[in-house]
């Protein structure tokens, strides 16, 4: 009897093996197929670049709710890489873990490696523009395996400053800008599934610097957040101070542009607009004044 039930227990799990491999075999793989539609990634100061040769997204799957990232994942943050065909490459195999369940995803660009899915925390680096530059995709459709390859379109979760600077007769000549700064807060929690960053902690001691397009334009990503007013502009040792007489909109996915007339003792608002990186809205009022 013993011989029969080894030979038995053998017999099962060369079946239950056989059986996974017929459900789970190669041409059972997930492929994806990501795009970021008529929005961009900002790794410039424009707004039409898109993905690259050799970018590096994470993916993310999980069966149950579409609503909660539950465990254990059927795909756990595998990278996959952009290829010269146009094509993703995962690093490791992904599978479905069956052929009927429905199944939900996540992307995430650049890749990163997540264990809280409604509040991981992140900090802006605006040293590092393609970091900073959060991309969020999902696809909650309940996805199964006949419908592969799985496609991920992705959103801006951060916003984007633009400060543009025109300078008033007073100056003889265009001074020399050293730098544009704002008061903004820089660390904040991600929802991944609703492709929002709340923003936390106070505004930042030290004011966030834009980076320099020219002399007369700068720009940077920043968390979405409120209560952000105050735009400072270096000139000649000179910090030029614009504070707005309410809030400077910063939203996830969209771009705000603030237009300042700059004299040599005050600055004056032209305008504020915010657009999502394709067409936006202006808003006229402020002033702004020199501190030594």
């Amino acid at each position: 009897m013993k011989n029969i039930r080894i030979i038995l227990f053998a017999a099962v799990a060369a079946l239950s093996f056989i059986s996974c491999q017929k459900e789970l075999k190669p041409s059972h793989a997930i492929t994806i197929e990501a795009g970021i539609g008529s929005m961009s990634r900002a790794t410039t100061a424009g707004n039409t670049t898109t993905f690259v040769t050799g970018d590096i997204l994470s993916v993310y799957a999980w069966m149950g709710s579409k609503t909660a990232v539950s465990t254990p994942l059927v795909v756990n943050g595998v990278e996959n890489t952009l290829g010269t065909d146009g094509k993703w490459i995962p690093a490791r195999q992904m599978l479905w873990r069956d052929v009927t369940s429905a199944h939900y995803f996540l992307g995430i660009y650049p890749k990163r490696t997540v264990t809280n899915f409604t509040a991981d925390p992140f900090t802006l680096n605006p040293a590092d523009y393609e970091a900073s530059d959060l991309l969020v995709a999902t696809n909650l459709t309940g996805l199964k395996a006949s419908d592969n390859p799985v496609t991920l379109n992705f959103d801006h979760t951060v916003a984007k400053l633009f400060v543009n600077l025109s300078f008033r007769d007073q100056w003889t000549t265009a001074p020399t800008v050293t730098a544009v700064t704002v008061k903004a807060r820089k660390t904040g929690t991600v929802d991944y599934l609703t492709k929002t960053i709340t923003a936390s902690g106070t505004e930042t001691a030290a004011p966030i610097a834009l980076s320099k397009i020219d002399n007369a334009a700068w720009s940077g990503l920043q968390i979405p957040q409120s209560g952000v007013q105050t735009i400072i502009i270096t000139i000649e040792g000179n910090d030029f101070v614009f504070t707005h007489s309410s809030d400077i909109p910063l939203v996830g996915g969209q771009y705000t542009t603030v237009n300042l007339n700059v004299g040599r003792n005050t600055i004056e608002l032209a305008s504020v607009g915010v657009s999502n990186w394709a067409a936006g809205t202006t808003i006229d009022d402020g002033d702004a004044q020199i501190v030594d």
